[in-house]
């Protein structure tokens, strides 16, 4: 027994109940004086582990060399605690190991992390060989330009063969020219090393290339982004992860434009690069990788805002935990009433920012972003406006509805994770518990439906695509049709909110001022102005149980079929012109 108390022994604490889990790395427990130590090294502090602040005792590490029975009655654990874990303490502390601290998960980890490797590669393989089948389809479908196309692929081929001056830009196209310059800078290198002609390397189908190219690394991204996200536990295995990064991948709306030279893939792709490289803290690659975005659609520049807002969101739960641990701790009392909460949360911001400390640690670590925003600002100045080119089909205006179309889009898409029957029954016993709340905020939604609803001239003229027809056959139908779905509108939103509820106060706020800004003032009802904030809100919700993702996954394959059925096999014509029409997003 001398032998054992020489011996320092490490052990993985699992839980505490009552108090934050600690660092790993801080727990250490000694069985050489006699005593359970919480820290790095022995000394005054040391203290018995009580039922207090354990639920279960210390977990064994990897068993490498076997504990002489006895050790665990030299461990001093308070007699209650003893009878309640003896039996695990006699059987697991006969798996420690000398040495240096290691997860009693460890080797299942490696192993575990292994087979999600697998699970990724098989997922990323077999969806780009089937997007690689469909490319195919479509570039023996669609050998010309279609819809926007018709502007996107001539520029980028003028930009391909070397033509950059400001004469040779369509005065139609309303975004910057991120896509051709990546795309350039993709597609040349090809001729160089393959030797293959000009004429081969910008052509329609290469330039197409591009995107399923951006498809990829939108996956890849996907998953980095829900690790990330995502708390690595019990809770979020592997297989939730792969299954919710293959669904967003395949999500119909951004999965239909990997196959047209469209901004969507590239836009998707450097907002989503640009998010994780915010979640890790790289806020200056961050900024640069939103300013390619921005060169993609100018409206990006709202979601590096939101990468801003993110690390700020951070600092203000820190310091707002921080602000009600004093108030617990100093027992003031509580205030109640009406928009109590509130009342607390706008005091705490206007003392946050009252403090020039707090602002300029704010500033030192936004401060890539903020640059970025004041480069946006000087374009809007220079430029006269957010559109270049044609701006008469792009009028900014307070479009309220589209907030009401976003939740509609978004419970349509998530109706696995937003539908159920529970809760719908709690929905209902909310609106009953708070009626009053209720009717105001229906009748504010009334009122905004009836004074801010904008139909865009493109939205009736163009019946490619499916938001014409969702407009004829359901809001066209009877005037009272829009305000007879405000309840569900009313439903999608709070159901978005509370799926959110696991991200702090000042997160939701940042996502939800943002979502406002990047569909109110777009006039024209687009489902792919919803595709960035439907990701984002998608990637930050909980994990759903696997059989939910595979009910998700199900549903966006069957209509990503309809869709590329439709496209490429129910074409039809307008009387005055031979062109092939097609359905689409």
């Amino acid at each position: 027994m001398g032998t054992i108390r020489e011996n320092h022994w490490r052990l993985r604490l699992d839980s505490f109940p009552s108090l934050a889990p600690p660092r790993p790395e801080t727990l250490t427990a000694l069985c050489a004086s006699g005593d359970v130590i919480d820290g790095k090294q022995p000394g005054p502090s040391q203290k018995l582990v009580t039922p207090e602040t354990a639920t279960r005792f210390f977990r064994p590490v990897l068993s490498q060399h076997p504990l002489p029975s006895g050790c665990a009655e030299s461990l001093p654990v308070s007699p209650d605690l003893r009878a309640r874990f003896e039996p695990e303490l006699r059987d697991g502390l006969a798996g420690c190991t000398f040495g240096a601290w290691v997860p009693p998960t460890a080797a299942m980890g490696a192993g575990s992390a292994q087979l999600e490797g697998y699970y990724f590669s098989a997922a990323l393989s077999c969806t780009f060989l089937v997007s690689c089948l469909l490319f195919s389809a479509f570039s023996g479908a669609l050998r010309e330009p279609y819809m926007d196309e018709v502007f996107h692929l001539p520029q980028a081929q003028r930009f391909c063969e070397g033509r950059f001056s400001p004469a040779q830009w369509d005065p139609m196209i309303t975004t910057l020219p991120g896509l051709y310059l990546v795309s350039v800078g993709v597609v040349k290198p090809a001729s160089w090393i393959f030797g293959w002609s000009e004429h081969v390397v910008c052509s329609i189908g290469m330039l197409r290339f591009v995107n399923l190219l951006f498809s990829v690394g939108n996956f890849y991204l996907l998953y980095l982004l829900f690790r990330k996200v995502q708390p690595r536990n019990k809770a979020a295995s592997s297989m939730q992860r792969i299954l919710s990064t293959l669904a967003l991948a395949v999500f119909p709306t951004l999965y239909f434009f990997n196959f047209l030279y469209y901004t969507e893939a590239g836009s998707m792709f450097f907002t989503l690069f640009a998010y994780l490289m915010c979640l890790y803290g790289n806020h200056k690659t961050s900024a640069l990788l939103g300013f390619w975005g921005f060169m993609f659609r100018q409206t990006n520049i709202i979601w590096t805002v939101f990468c801003a807002g993110h690390v700020v969101a951070q600092k203000l739960t820190e310091a707002w935990k921080t602000e009600l641990q004093k108030k617990k701790e100093e027992r003031l009392p509580s205030v109640k009433g009406p928009f109590s909460e509130f009342r607390k949360i706008l005091r705490f911001l206007l003392g946050y920012c009252m403090s020039f400390k707090n602002l300029s640690m704010l500033f030192l670590l936004t401060w890539p972003y903020i640059l970025l925003v004041l480069v946006f600002c000087a374009f809007v100045v220079i430029n006269g406006g957010i559109v270049i080119g044609d701006r008469s089909n792009h009028e900014a205006c307070l479009h309220f509805p589209q907030l009401f179309y976003f939740c509609s889009f978004t419970l349509f898409f998530s109706f696995p994770h937003l539908l159920s029957p529970t809760r719908i029954k709690t929905f209902l016993c909310l609106v009953w518990k708070r009626r009053t709340q209720f009717l105001v905020i229906t009748s504010v939604s009334i009122f905004l439906v009836w004074k801010f609803t904008y139909v865009h001239k493109y939205l009736l003229a163009d019946n490619r695509h499916y938001t014409f027809y969702v407009w004829k056959r359901v809001f066209q139908r009877h005037d009272i049709v829009k305000y007879l779905l405000v309840p569900g509108y009313i439903f999608a939103g709070w159901s978005i909110a509370d799926s959110l509820k696991s991200k702090s106060v000042f997160w939701n706020l940042m996502f939800f001022v943002c979502l406002f800004t990047s569909t109110v003032p777009q006039k024209l009802l687009e489902f792919r102005y919803f595709i960035l904030p439907y990701v984002i809100y998608r990637v930050n919700i909980p994990l759903p149980p696997t059989s939910r993702l595979i009910c998700e996954l199900s549903c966006y394959a069957f209509v990503n079929f309809l869709t590329f059925y439709i496209f490429l096999n129910k074409t039809f014509q307008w009387p005055d012109s031979q062109d092939i029409q097609r359905f689409m997003w």
